[in-house]
């Protein structure tokens, strides 16, 4: 009995280990978006793995504004990468919302997808006062070096920290000593 249970545990356990890199290598299912569009600052990046080279060109990444109909009015950059992963970039965006559509070099469309370009705050400049000599590295980052006597005393009381530790765990092991 037990071991029947035994195999059956086992055997599923072997059957989900080699059913784990065929769901790993699953195509993504139809209607999901091939490309992945983000943004920082004013700059709007498209990255996609979808697209093959044909030709020297892996195909024609778009930038259009809610007021753009057609792929063929918007900001166009090609793509550039491997493949496994082609991108392009937009800099100097303006603020609003955007529409980013991706055509491969055969014609095909990678996918589309809309983003929101923020305005970009600029970031405050402000100086620090420093130490003078800077800081001691080799001291563990101490702007200050002590000395000998300071270090003995130190490690004496560490030292003896870790001998009342010693002595209470062994006497707490043993309750019948008093």
């Amino acid at each position: 009995m037990r071991t029947s249970r035994l195999l059956v545990r086992s055997g599923l356990t072997v059957a989900a280990a080699a059913a784990l890199p065929l769901a790993v290598t699953a195509q993504p299912a139809a209607g999901v978006s091939g490309i992945s569009v983000s943004t920082t600052g004013s700059t709007v990046s498209v990255v996609t793995g979808a697209c093959t080279q044909i030709s020297g060109s892996w195909g024609t990444a778009s930038l259009l504004t809610s007021s753009q109909a057609n792929f063929a009015q918007g900001r166009q950059v090609a793509l550039s990468g491997t493949s496994v992963s082609q991108s392009a970039a937009w800099s100097s965006v303006s603020p609003g919302t955007y529409t980013v559509v991706v055509v491969c070099s055969n014609g095909s469309t990678a996918g589309s997808q809309s983003v929101i370009v923020s305005a970009a705050s600029t970031p405050t400049i402000s100086t620090t006062a420093s130490p003078s000599r800077g800081v001691m590295g080799g001291v563990g980052g101490a702007v200050r070096e002590y000395g000998a006597v300071t270090m003995a005393v130190g490690g004496a009381l560490v030292g003896s920290g870790i001998i009342a530790a010693a002595w209470f765990l062994r006497r707490r092991s043993k309750p019948y000593r008093l």
